[in-house]
């Protein structure tokens, strides 16, 4: 058995968890403690304060009671409005805070997105203009092209887990660009794991969304494979192999 850990804000779409252990259907068991969220707000001073290390800790001692192998933080916007070093500098503190490896989904774009092997990507974000620029922005620091950024001007996480299929679709459509290899949907509170093979074959790319690449992150950190294609290309890529 593996246990995840996943430090997730507030509720939003934390049922994708479940569902996704559900498609893992494997020996591993995902544990999630909710954080709070303080203000919710898509705005840098507020994902600032919901990302400090004071939060984050709070949450790590039922994750090792529960015997996590490794945490990740389940929030896209509270690590990379930290920008590039500032994003790593949160993690170095949450891995030595929890005593395990510890990632954040902003990493877990980044790393997805070398395991495709693709370099132009095109994002779909709920967030307004300004933070999804600033997730481009990370992006572009670890070596992504990013072709076209699509925000939705949303504010709370609240309203984006309140999204379903129609919206998710729209969003993902929308953001697509015939540059982009591959379309990114980075928010923690939309719901996706239940449109991953569906969201590809409409798109005829691949599709990163939060949820689904946290989960992923958790497993490489604990050196895991799982071949599950109801959660898209990236449980299916075989690993490119970086020279």
């Amino acid at each position: 058995m593996t246990a995840l850990g996943f430090l997730y804000p507030g509720h939003s779409a934390e049922d994708d968890y479940p569902r996704i252990e559900q498609l893992l259907a494997s020996d591993i068991r995902i544990d999630l403690v909710h954080t709070d969220i303080g203000e919710d707000a898509h705005r840098e001073d507020a994902l600032r304060e919901m990302g400090s290390a004071e939060r984050l800790a709070a949450g790590v001692e039922a994750l090792r009671l529960a015997g996590a192998e490794a945490v990740v933080w389940a929030c896209t916007s509270g690590s990379f409005v930290y920008g590039w070093e500032g994003a790593h500098e949160q993690v170095r503190t949450l891995a030595v805070t929890a005593g395990m490896p510890a990632s954040s989904t902003s990493f877990a774009f980044v790393h997805a997105v070398r395991e495709l092997g693709v370099r132009r990507v095109a994002i779909g974000a709920t967030y307004p203009d300004d933070v999804a620029e600033l997730f481009a922005d990370f992006l572009r620091a670890a070596g992504t092209e990013v072709v076209a950024v699509r925000g939705s001007g949303i504010i709370t996480a609240a309203e984006v887990g309140t999204w379903g299929e129609k919206e998710l679709f729209t969003l993902a459509r929308e953001a697509d660009h015939p540059d982009a290899e591959a379309i990114l949907l980075p928010d923690t509170a939309l719901h996706t794991a239940s449109h991953l093979p569906a969201l590809e074959q409409h798109l005829s790319k691949p599709v990163l969304t939060a949820n689904q690449v946290t989960v992923w992150e958790a497993l490489r950190l604990t050196d895991r494979r799982v071949n599950a294609p109801e959660l898209g290309s990236l449980f299916t890529k075989e690993p490119i192999v970086q020279v």
